[in-house]
């Protein structure tokens, strides 16, 4: 038998040392760097929110995982939850909505496990609008803090921007083997008010 191996060196950074507030400033901008809507709120405000969001797309109907709920008490939006939808029948949604298991503020990515809420796969494939709500709490720096809090057992969908290729002409196309388009609602935690100063007696 083989000796046992020594430890495995790891020079590379494992953690990072920003803020929240830098961290979530650095998501946002590899984001729209890839070409994603950005939307920053807050919890109270995030129904406010995606009825914006979805008025200002004109969706209509819109596709919702198992355990997402309904999202906002929209009117004029039909929510068609999943039920192992055919091709077909998700194609002719107007987007989904879907959370996030985890970010990677340094990639800009959003990865999606099929957790409650997120779905299966190809109702993030197929419709051309995805509208994915990533909480302050789910933001990491560095692909390896992703990697330690996701398992290898589930069906990870890495998301680097709305879906995008380009030919031997460097032409980009979009929404070729995903969505068109990707929005992205960051819900940042509310802002603690500054302490009054108490007046003097």
């Amino acid at each position: 038998p083989a000796a046992p191996a020594g430890p495995i060196a790891r020079p590379y950074r494992q953690r990072g040392e920003l803020d929240q507030a830098r961290l979530l400033g650095l998501l946002a901008g590899r984001l729209a760097d890839y070409r994603a809507i950005v939307r920053r709120t807050t919890a109270d405000r995030l129904a406010d929110e995606v009825t914006a969001a979805l008025a200002r797309r004109g969706a209509r109907r819109i596709v919702i995982p198992a355990g997402l709920g309904r999202p906002v008490p929209a009117t004029g939006v039909e929510f068609v939850p999943d039920d192992n939808l055919p091709a077909h029948l998700l194609d002719g949604c107007d987007g989904v909505i879907t959370t996030a298991a985890v970010a990677i503020a340094e990639t800009g990515t959003i990865v999606l496990d099929g957790s409650a809420g997120q779905g299966r796969r190809a109702i993030t494939l197929v419709p051309d609008y995805h509208l994915c709500i990533v909480h302050a709490r789910q933001v990491v720096a560095l692909v390896g803090e992703a990697l330690a809090i996701l398992s290898p057992e589930r069906p990870l969908t890495w998301i680097s921007g709305p879906s995008a290729t380009s030919d031997i002409e460097l032409e980009r196309v979009e929404g070729v083997h995903g969505p068109r388009t990707l929005e992205v609602i960051l819900v940042e935690p509310r802002p603690v008010p500054a302490a009054r100063a108490r007046p003097r007696r």
